[in-house]
Order: C-alpha cells, then structure tokens, then sequence
C-alpha cells in the first residue's frame, strides 16, 4: 500500500513535518510506503479556470500539481499537512490542491483514504482541518479521524515535538487510516466500488 504525504509548509521540517513524520512512523511499522512531498516552499500558481484540463487530463500548468497527479493516482490513502494562515491553510497548499484536484477529476479518487493534519502556534486549527477536508468529501474520498481534531501545536519543530497529545493524535490517526484502508482493499477485492450513476449538473439561476 502507498500513502502520499503534502507537506504544505514552507519549513522542510518544521512543525507540519513533525506531524507527518510521526504518521509516518506508523505506516512503516505496517509495510506502507509513504512519501512526503514538501510544496509550501514553491512558487505555484492558482487556478485560472482555463478548463483545458478538461480535454488535455492534466493542468495546462505542467508543474508539481502533474507530478502529484500521477502519485496520487497510485495511492491509496492522501495526508494533507498544512501549517495555519488566518485560520486557513497556506496560500501555496491551497493553490495547489485547488489544481490538482480540479484537473485530475475525471480520474476516480472514490475510496481512496484522506486525511488532514493543521498544525498552529495557538488557534485556527479546526477552520484549517475544516477546509481541507472537503476536498476529499467532493471527490468520493473516505475521511480518516483519529482521537480527536488532527492538530498539533507550536511555534517551531521543537515546541511541536513536545505536544505530547498531539503526537499521539498523529499516531492514532495513522492506525486508523491504516485500518481503513486495509478494510477498503477487502471490501474492493470481495465486492468492487460502488456503483455510480451518471453525474448530474445543475446551474442555480432565476
């Protein structure tokens, strides 16, 4: 099985790191492979609703958005880390996943297992958790929870290793996810995907 980590911050091992590392730890003691994709330093753009996606099956933008793409295809579970701005994500994270997940909606996501990790000085953690993971309930993705809000606070890599129940908050989401996507696989190979009906779209105007 394979878990493809975003780490939306722009310190390569920062708090939102040590958040996804200690998930990570998890994933390897069950034979996961994982890969944490560090994006919050890069200079990505935001959608310009072009919709040449829609005919090319890939962003008009050939950057790391294409490359996530074609990792999250191969995945079976999706952890979205992001430290907290203004109660958001990153500005860069949320350019990204706004790409990513817009271009490559013809590709069925239905049962692949997200999650989301925020990470916060002090507070904005659940507006954060709260945006992120609507891009996988928009997509037919499975959301993993774990013990509590998947947060974890401090002002740098060192204060986020001693929130003690923050880390476990991390560890119990990585077992959890790992249930769930082991169940799913279970599920897929007895009984497939469930069935889908043809997708309706409607415009609301007067």
């Amino acid at each position: 099985m394979k878990v493809l980590m975003i780490n939306g911050s722009p310190h390569a091992q920062g708090c939102t790191y040590t958040a996804l590392n200690e998930m990570e730890k998890v994933f390897s003691k069950y034979g996961i492979e994982c890969e944490i994709v560090q994006v919050g330093n890069m200079a990505v753009r935001g959608c310009v609703a072009c919709g040449t996606c829609k005919t090319k099956g890939s962003c008009v933008f050939d950057d790391v958005v294409n490359e996530l793409a074609a990792k999250l295809e191969q995945a079976d579970g999706l952890v979205l880390g992001s430290p907290v701005y203004y109660a958001s994500s990153n500005g860069t994270l949320s350019s990204v996943l706004d790409r990513l997940f817009y271009s490559s909606s013809a590709k069925d996501k239905t049962m692949k297992v997200g999650a989301v990790v925020a990470s916060a000085r002090r507070g904005g953690l659940t507006a954060t958790y709260d945006q992120l993971n609507k891009y996988f309930a928009i997509s037919g993705m499975p959301i993993a929870t774990g013990q509590y809000w998947n947060g974890i606070h401090g002002n740098n890599a060192d204060e986020a290793a001693q929130d003690e129940e923050g880390l476990q908050m991390m560890r119990t989401l990585a077992e959890n996810m790992t249930f769930l996507m082991k169940s799913i696989a279970l599920g897929k190979e007895n009984y497939g995907l469930p069935e889908k009906e043809a997708k309706l779209h409607t415009n609301f105007i007067r």
